[in-house]
């Protein structure tokens, strides 16, 4: 098992009223991939984590989980 950091992309988007589709138009990316982000299965580099973040008005920082673990089973 480990623990890895995870984001709010998902709630993040909610609170904005955006939705999947906009931001894989915006990143020109396919909305699988977003969808993942969001549910935290894979996360962005971080040239595109600060990319999302400017797009959705809000710190890095604040995108982050500060309960920031997922147990994962590390076959991924």
């Amino acid at each position: 098992m480990e623990n890895r950091p995870t984001n709010r992309l998902k709630v993040v988007l909610a609170e904005r009223r955006q939705t999947n589709k906009w931001l894989a138009a915006q990143l020109g990316v396919d909305q699988t991939t977003v969808s993942k982000w969001c549910t935290n299965s894979s996360q962005p580099d971080i040239f595109t984590f600060s990319r999302i973040c400017r797009l959705l008005n809000v710190s890095m920082e604040d995108m982050i989980r500060e309960d920031s673990t997922v147990k994962t089973d590390g076959n991924r």
